[in-house]
């Protein structure tokens, strides 16, 4: 069909040009804030002659606000418009940008992180009810891969350009990069103001669950914190340190939920709606979810580890070796979500969770053995896998509920992400810990590095079970399509197909 074929259906129309190009400048200045950030705590912390613990809390503080607000904007979004809550998130974001390349004290950058942060939650919050919005549900796994293909590419820029710029400019650069992307994607959502400025959904139902959405957010900031290590010693998960923050803060997070879960059942117009988790193929949808960026942020936890402590290479290896997945990313959601359009296989996402697995598996067999270079070549699997199931995820879960609930999907969707992220790391982390004698920091580099490999290989046969149950809840979900019109059929031409467009 050819990559104009492929996207001359979703551009067929002013509005739905000026959604898209929003939308996939928004998604590159989130994902461009976001992982490669951590590479600039080394070079903060001798800055502002601090720890790098103390500088993490800029990775901390972003990720908490992220996971924390993301489904209280999103039914801001519901009440108020999902464009003028999406559109302040990009002014918020870019003006934390500014004021962090300003900034004097590291307690003034984790202060700014954290409205950047902000800033990222309304934006990912609404993002996908504004496509769902503008996009039938037979369309949507197209039009979804155009703004992965686009937070791909500022994860490409940002691991490109950042150490660059660490290493010959300063650290404000890094964060002043971030404004000229800000700027234009400020300037690409003004239209959409024009066409979402009055709300269609929900808002009539009542006034919005802010108590809810307060116990919302702090339930998921204490999951989040749960996974740190804000505890003293070292930075592990079975010190007895460690198991006096972390088991105290996981029986925290369990309480919340069950009061969150008593108090929203008895909301007229819950933050959080118990009954939509009834619909079966939303909640399976969601659950696949988890476990997909469970592994996500598996890999990006514990391939560092591989990389700089089992081979012991230094940190811009690491970028050698997730190189190729990022690279991937710039096509192959097209190719899955042209795929999940066209014919709707069922396969699909259970095929490429198994993919996923598969790839966690060669690598825990094989990569002790393995020479360094064979790295990326072993995790072909896992690149393949994680960037065509995300598109289709992300279409199957916004078109398991009726459109009319487009905000609630909106911020399941982007909650169950950081949920598994929060999993994802924690799980891996704790795993590898568990493999790793207790005087490891003692042993030379060489009888260490054994111990490492050992442990990532422990860790990935852990996310290969994960991925395994998602796998078969994938399967077994077969779902209707509800977030929209009833689907057209399928024409027999590009041309003709592009016609039934507004």
């Amino acid at each position: 069909m050819g990559f104009l074929g492929f996207i001359k259906p979703l551009l067929a129309s002013k509005k739905r040009r000026e959604v898209i190009i929003a939308l996939t400048g928004a998604q590159m200045l989130v994902q461009l804030s976001s992982l490669p950030v951590a590479l600039s705590l080394p070079t903060l912390a001798d800055y502002f002659e601090t720890s790098i613990a103390d500088t993490a809390w800029i990775v901390i503080i972003y990720l908490a606000m992220l996971g924390s607000f993301v489904m209280l904007a999103a039914r801001m979004g519901d009440r108020y418009g999902h464009a003028r809550v999406f559109f302040l998130g990009l002014v918020a974001s870019t003006l934390g940008s500014i004021l962090i390349a300003f900034s004097q004290e590291l307690w003034h950058v984790v202060a700014w992180r954290g409205v950047t942060g902000l800033g990222s939650a309304m934006v990912l919050g609404n993002a996908n009810a504004i496509l769902a919005e503008n996009f039938e549900p037979e369309e949507r796994g197209r039009a979804f891969a155009l703004p992965i293909m686009g937070a791909r590419l500022g994860t490409l820029i940002g691991l490109a350009a950042f150490g660059l710029m660490l290493q010959y400019l300063d650290w404000r650069f890094v964060f002043i990069s971030f404004v000229p992307l800000g700027i234009l994607a400020i300037l690409a959502s003004v239209p959409m103001l024009r066409h979402n400025m009055t709300p269609r959904v929900d808002a009539g139902a009542g006034s919005l669950d802010w108590f809810g959405g307060v116990m919302l957010v702090v339930t998921a900031a204490v999951l989040i914190l749960s996974g740190s290590h804000l505890h003293g010693g070292e930075e592990s998960y079975v010190s007895s340190d460690a198991i006096n923050y972390h088991i105290p803060m996981h029986a925290l997070f369990i309480v919340l939920v069950v009061a969150f879960i008593f108090v929203e059942r008895r909301m007229s117009n819950p933050i959080v709606d118990i009954q939509h988790f009834k619909t079966k193929a939303f909640s399976l949808a969601l659950g696949s979810n988890v476990a997909y960026h469970f592994s996500m942020l598996a890999t990006m936890t514990l391939i560092p580890v591989l990389v700089e402590e089992g081979f012991g290479k230094d940190p811009i290896f690491v970028t050698f070796v997730l190189l190729p997945s990022q690279l991937l990313g710039l096509f192959m959601p097209m190719v899955a979500g042209w795929v999940y359009d066209r014919y709707r296989p069922r396969l699909l996402r259970p095929g490429t969770m198994i993919l996923i697995a598969a790839g966690f598996l060669i690598l825990s067999i094989f990569a002790i053995q393995a020479p360094f270079w064979a790295l990326p070549l072993l995790m072909f699997p896992i690149a393949v896998g994680t960037n065509m199931f995300n598109p289709v995820n992300n279409a199957t879960v916004m078109n398991s509920l009726p459109l009319e609930h487009r905000g609630a999907a909106s911020g399941m969707m982007e909650t169950t992400r950081e949920l598994g992220h929060a999993f994802g790391a924690t799980a891996a982390a704790s795993v590898l810990a568990l493999a790793l004698p207790a005087g490891v920091a003692l042993l030379s580099d060489s009888s260490a590095s054994g111990y490492y490999k050992e442990g990532f290989q422990l860790a990935s046969l852990m996310v290969v079970f994960v991925l395994a149950a998602g796998a078969a809840i994938a399967y077994f979900h077969k779902a209707p399509v509800l977030g929209g019109s009833p689907p057209r059929p399928q024409a027999a031409s590009p041309s003709v197909q592009a016609g039934g467009d507004d």
